[in-house]
């Protein structure tokens, strides 16, 4: 090699050693790649003591800069504005219009300086405490346009302050490529926040229908969760609140918080009944501490770092002190003890990646930016599920307390013996049967006596007795009418009531009476003994004509059986006044 070559490739070494490493990261911008990510490009330079530097003191501090540490697009909590740089060289082949993207809404003032050769050609101001008429692209991230020289090199010196995490995922596009991407995350914000918005509607709108306060904490949470991750993607300076730098400088502390509260009060009412001595008070006590917190944020009392201590350690003790009643529940097969373990996972996993994004331990990414979004979301979705299994388990109670009321209201109106209606169940059906009743739909209540019972009860037993009436009853229900709502009632011992509606007259009813006198033809068997033979006498009272009170029709038809018996019994008879005597 000649020694004029090694000696240039020496001079060449020793200019690379010495540059400074920005010197040695220029971006190519290249129209082929649509996008580039411009942090490997990137140095930085915090300003020491509060101090802030003009562009032209930071331009000659260059040598100062230096790479970023830690995560690729977080430079973590800085309680000092700094500086970035990153040094620009157009392709030859580009048309130089390209897009500054920081996206990253919520950093409250980024000063842009974009510099071609050795002149400032643009200088502004971007944030989310700045006007947002300002903003050369109105878009819901921090973008500028360029207009660089094709072939030629340029540098972007930005200057950064923020209360909050220092995140800085800054991007170069080509415009459609800016859009595309704009838009596609529009429709991602969309989706969620709408999704977001129609829980929160419906979750208000049933705790207004059904009084369930377990809607109303939701509604809180909820509300505060989703408004939080409009705030942080810029949605709100964007669309619902722009140009209000009050609202952008306490929303995302002062909904962290509400967040934070809502979860707590809603834990406490969904492990209710299982929660142990002292949970719901200290549960309801860390809420109010939230929102007194703040309400303090609110009136400036206190900071974002307080806050974000707060939330840390305050706001993280809902999910910790219900997890054991969680683990509980699981244990037993409930699955709101599994559903609240899975939304905890989650809450978890989301905000120990939002943790490190901000202070600078993981890298900004589309999921580390969003984690907390998704994780929240999750969230919302498995407490809707809770209350859903908390309203199934109270609807499951309420129906077995209706079955149970149901089944003594029946046991009430029953026989036990035979199944079939009781005195009271009698009543019951006659005041409504008689309310109904008229001369074109006459009601009849048929009473009868059995004819030879007392004989079988004395000769096998009372157990033979019941296995007998049992058999009565039954041939009975199969000798009525049982789509027209005929009703067979034992009244005590062996004396049977049947209720007919919708007759015509007396001849009608004769005609039932008879037929349920040759009920009693065949003979009744039971287990262990000979047939029982027996009969009966009918006697009945037409309604509304012999009586409009269920307590006279008994009687009367009673009297009718009883004057059948003095008549040699098996007889079919009906009340008559003049032939009552002592038994109306």
């Amino acid at each position: 090699m000649r020694l004029s070559t090694r000696l240039l490739l020496l001079i060449a070494l020793a200019f690379a050693a010495w540059s400074p490493a920005w010197a040695q990261q220029a971006l190519v911008l290249d129209d082929a790649a649509g996008r580039i990510d411009g942090w490997p490009a990137v140095t930085v330079l915090a300003e020491a003591g509060g101090v802030p530097l003009t562009l032209a003191q930071a331009r000659a501090d260059a040598a100062r800069f230096a790479l970023p540490g830690g995560a690729r697009g977080s430079l973590g909590l800085q309680k000092t504005a700094v500086w970035l740089r990153l040094a620009l060289r157009v392709a030859p082949t580009s048309d130089g219009r390209w897009v500054l993207d920081i996206d990253y809404p919520p950093l409250n003032r980024v000063d842009v300086h974009v510099v071609v050769g050795e002149q400032v050609q643009r200088s502004l101001t971007l944030g989310n405490l700045q006007p947002y008429a300002s903003r050369p692209l109105a878009s819901r991230t921090l973008a500028v346009p360029l207009d660089l020289p094709p072939g030629g090199t340029a540098e972007l010196w930005l200057r950064v302050q923020t209360q909050g995490g220092l995140i800085l995922p800054i991007t170069l596009a080509k415009p459609a490529a800016f859009h595309a991407r704009a838009l596609h995350e529009q429709l991602l914000q969309g989706v969620l926040g709408g999704l977001g918005l129609f829980l929160i509607v419906y979750s208000l709108m049933q705790w207004v229908a059904l009084r369930e306060h377990l809607f109303g904490k939701y509604a809180l949470l909820t509300t505060a969760s989703v408004f939080f991750s409009l705030f942080q993607f810029g949605i709100g300076s964007h669309t619902l609140w722009p140009d209000q730098p009050w609202i952008e400088r306490h929303a995302g502390s002062a909904l962290a918080l509400l967040a934070s509260a809502g979860s707590s009060l809603f834990v406490e009412h969904a492990l209710r009944p299982h929660r142990w001595a002292g949970f719901a008070p200290l549960m309801k006590g860390i809420a109010a501490l939230l929102v007194v917190a703040a309400a303090a944020h609110l009136a400036d009392l206190l900071d974002v770092h307080q806050v974000s201590a707060i939330v840390g350690t305050l706001g993280l003790l809902p999910s910790l002190l219900g997890l054991p009643g969680a683990v509980v529940l699981a244990r037993r097969g409930d699955p709101v003890g599994w559903t609240l373990l899975l939304a905890w996972i989650g809450y978890f996993v989301s905000t120990a990646v939002m943790v490190g994004l901000i202070q600078g331990r993981i890298d900004a990414g589309f999921w580390s930016l969003h984690s907390f979004q998704i994780g929240a979301t999750l969230d919302i979705l498995l407490f809707m599920r809770v209350i859903a299994l908390r309203l199934q388990a109270v609807q499951s109670a309420a129906r077995r307390a209706t079955q149970e009321r149901e089944t003594l209201l029946s046991l009430a109106h029953t026989d036990p013996l035979t199944g079939l209606a009781n005195r009271r169940g009698l009543f019951t059906a006659l005041d409504r049967g008689l309310a109904r009743a008229s001369e074109q739909h006459q009601l009849a209540v048929f009473l009868l006596d059995l004819d030879g019972f007392k004989a079988v009860n004395d000769r096998h037993g009372h157990e033979a007795g019941d296995e007998l009436l049992v058999a009565v009853a039954r041939r009975l229900q199969a000798r009525v009418r049982s789509a027209s709502g005929d009703l067979v009632v034992r009244l005590g011992g062996d004396e049977f009531v049947i209720v007919v509606e919708g007759l015509r007259g007396e001849a009608q009813a004769r005609e039932i009476g008879e037929h349920l006198r040759q009920t009693f033809d065949a003979p009744f068997a039971i287990s262990g003994g000979e047939p029982c033979v027996l009969g009966t006498t009918v006697g009945f009272a037409l309604a509304p004509g012999d009586g409009a009170t269920p307590p006279v029709l008994l009687q009367r038809a009673d009297a009718a059986m009883y004057r059948g018996k003095q008549s040699g019994g098996g007889q079919i008879a009906r009340w008559e006044r003049a032939a009552a005597g002592g038994r109306t």
